[in-house]
């Protein structure tokens, strides 16, 4: 017993002296980020005791993670959940060769699955090939972390609907304490169009992350309201008030493809229902192939290029929204200037891109300078703002093709494992990760956000909770035969 006291006495001596050193670090440095290492400390002892709480601590962070930039800008980092995602990696790969039985071959064997892993391999191939070997390795291993906590994590995790529960649970926390914050710095500022990025600050990296986080989350949050009619009425209303808040501030993101997200989500919600959701994205794609050719032919795209005198930035949301139909928008005038660059660059190396993360190195020279715009200097590194043409760009007509037949194999398992499923919990979990997909997806056409963590966690998890869905949906099937 004394030696037990001893024992705990000494950890907690130890505990106070590192807080201390860490805050004389930080006074000493004028770097605040001393102030994490005690929580580092916290949670590797967490990791220890108890890994599955580990993982819901990641889990928490996500939202509330905030970029950190080191060496003058040259490198850069979430904290505190990055860091936290190269733990569990290797704690992944620790437990799964410790007990390889945790992984079963019907979670291998799932196409989801299976179209990832091809993925991934066609991305070492294309990293391999890149134009700029650093950067494109860098990308890599962002990539490896990403998949192992939100694509392989979820599955040794996610067991029980009380899982489904917590995991929604906290990510909707950091979500709603940061929409709370960000709404109310924008009242303050009269929810003016031109700060909404002072609002913003330094909690998403910018309105189009923190407008396509809020636009994936809602519709999972609508799919819960079938399940709260046991729960005391105060209880239910007050959870009503919260799904109505999220409206208004995604419009005040101002961000157009968040609202375009939302309305695509309601429309893959119906067409799950009515069993109508195989001809969603087929019918996109051809749309978009029909758009693509009538553009191409006779080179009819250069009759869309922007007047540079007249393509400007609005100061309200609202002529931000008829310039952009007028084609007098700068923010959608410079999308088009990339989307032509892209679209000749992608002639140059079809089969295997430029490389991963090697978009903005290369693309100038491709640009048609009639397209340009005032902001066309790119200043802050961005893409190019579609993530199909991202991957053709990047890694060629193979990544291009895998990413267009994900989007169409999930929406395609969605309905199948939805209507598998008695009406309850799962089927509204079902619908909740496909609503957040297509959500997704339609963010991730106006932009590349599946490597920003925020977004891509949402984006994986989806998928990979799609999966143990679809597996138990499979088993309960046969269990009733």
């Amino acid at each position: 017993m004394q030696r037990s006291m001893w024992e705990s006495n000494k950890l907690t001596k130890a505990a106070i002296i590192i807080f201390l050193l860490s805050i004389a670090a930080a006074l000493f440095t004028s770097n605040w980020l001393f102030v994490g290492i005690p929580f580092l400390f916290l949670f590797c002892f967490i990791l220890v005791l108890n890994w599955k709480l580990a993982y819901w601590m990641l889990l928490a962070s996500v939202p509330i993670s905030i970029t950190f930039y080191f060496f003058n800008d040259t490198l850069s980092t979430s904290l505190p959940d990055e860091p936290i995602m190269w733990i569990m990696l290797l704690v992944g790969v620790f437990v799964i060769v410790h007990q390889p039985q945790r992984i079963k071959k019907e979670w291998l064997s799932h196409p989801l699955i299976i179209l990832i892993g091809l993925q991934f391999v066609w991305m070492l191939i294309a990293i391999g090939f890149s134009s700029n070997l650093l950067l494109s390795v860098k990308f890599g291993l962002a990539k490896v972390w990403f998949l192992s906590s939100f694509l392989v994590f979820p599955y040794l995790v996610f067991k029980e609907k009380k899982d489904f529960k917590i995991g929604f649970i906290l990510f909707f926390v950091g979500v709603f304490i940061t929409t709370l914050i960000i709404f109310t710095r924008h009242a303050l500022i009269g929810f003016d169009f031109l700060k909404i990025y002072k609002a913003i600050g330094e909690l998403y990296q910018n309105h189009v992350d923190y407008s396509t986080v809020l636009s994936m989350l809602f519709p999972a949050m609508c799919a819960t309201i079938p399940l709260t009619k046991k729960w005391s009425w105060p209880a239910r209303l007050l959870w009503l008030l919260v799904i109505v808040f999220f409206l208004p501030a995604i419009y005040l993101t101002y961000a157009r493809a968040a609202i375009l997200a939302l309305l695509f989500a309601g429309v893959i919600y119906l067409a799950i229902r009515w069993r109508l959701v195989n001809w969603v994205m087929p019918l996109f794609y051809t749309a978009i192939i029909l758009l693509l050719s009538f553009m191409i032919r006779n080179n009819k795209y250069i009759d869309f290029r922007p007047n540079y005198d007249h393509t400007f930035m609005h100061f309200t949301f609202t002529d931000h929204i008829i310039a952009t139909f007028r084609g007098e928008d700068m923010s959608s005038m410079e999308r088009l200037y990339r989307w032509v660059a892209g679209a000749r660059m992608s002639t140059e190396h079809p089969i295997v891109g430029c490389g991963p993360n090697t978009f903005y190195y290369n693309y100038k020279p491709y640009a048609v300078t009639s397209f340009r715009t005032y902001v066309s200097r790119n200043l802050e590194h961005s893409t190019s703002h579609n993530y199909f043409l991202y991957m053709l760009v990047e890694q060629g007509w193979p990544a291009l093709i895998l990413y267009g037949l994900l989007v169409m194999l999930f929406f395609y398992i969605a309905q199948k494992t939805y209507h598998r499923f008695s009406p309850g919990f799962y089927r509204q979990a079902t619908i909740a990760v496909a609503t957040m997909f297509a959500a997704g997806f339609v963010n991730n056409f106006f932009s590349e956000l599946i490597e920003n963590h925020k977004v891509g966690a949402l984006f994986y998890l989806s998928i990979s909770l799609l999966v143990m869905l679809d597996l138990k949906s499979r088993k309960e099937a046969n269990s009733l035969h």
